[in-house]
């Protein structure tokens, strides 16, 4: 099996560069049991690539979805952008959903599901009235992806996890505000975040998520319960594929 892994575009030392975090390549590998490979953000051209998939994982990223796409005025955080990855990815969902091939969004990956739906992004949670800070804090890694508060889980997700409330880490400052087309909200944090979706119309396997269940994965049986699912959509997908040919 293969799933694919859009990557960022980042510019290190003035050079460009394409990467993610490599525990998403591990989760991957040891959690869903298929074979990693990074999709290079360089826009449509790269929609091909999914002839050869069985999975798609939209991973996270400091960066932050442009508010052109979702109609959300100025941006608030103008040094977050990524916009390679924006005209990769959002392009690459609509076409991974459309043909069913199993998606997992996490963190930046849930807001860009979001957004090709439709949907649009609170870009400053920290600073609605009523909602928590959701930013990871300062301090070691260990400690920034630590788990910080517990979530009400519902639907499919709970089905996965085998629970209707689980604790989450939690590293990020935007999040969804209005659902987009077909999603539906399966996790909230205490102060009413989205904290998960899934999309009982896809054809295929979907679901998203806030935090970031790659860390450290192999040690927290509710990761280890979400990739396992992820690579069952994938090998079921595969196996249909095979038939189909």
């Amino acid at each position: 099996m293969i799933v694919g892994i859009p990557a960022c575009a980042k510019a290190i030392a003035e050079m460009p560069y394409h990467q993610t975090p490599a525990r998403y390549a591990r989760a991957v590998l040891d959690g869903v049991g298929a074979l990693p490979v990074l999709i290079p953000p360089l826009g449509e051209a790269m929609m091909d690539l999914l002839d050869n998939l069985d999975g798609l994982l939209v991973p996270g990223s400091p960066s932050n979805v442009h508010p052109s796409h979702y109609q959300g005025g100025a941006s608030e955080t103008p040094d977050f952008h990524d916009l390679e990855r924006d005209h990769t990815t959002l392009p690459l969902i609509r076409a991974a959903i459309a043909r069913g091939i199993p998606l997992l969004a996490i963190c930046r990956g849930i807001q860009e599901l979001n957004v090709t739906l439709g949907g649009s992004l609170i870009q400053r949670i920290h600073e609605q009235p009523n909602k928590h800070d959701h930013r990871a804090g300062q301090g070691p890694h260990e400690v920034r992806y630590g788990l910080k508060h517990p979530i009400s889980v519902t639907g499919s997700l709970a089905r996965i996890l085998k629970a209707d409330s689980i604790q989450v880490n939690s590293l990020h400052g935007q999040a969804i505000d209005r659902l987009g087309e077909g999603l539906i909200a399966e996790a909230h944090a205490p102060d009413g975040t989205i904290e998960a979706v899934a999309m009982p119309s896809a054809p295929g396997w979907l679901l998203g998520v806030q935090w970031h269940p790659e860390w450290a994965f192999a040690a927290n049986p509710h990761s280890v319960a979400i990739f396992a699912a992820f690579g069952d959509a994938c090998r079921i997908r595969k196996t249909s594929d095979k038939k189909a040919a």
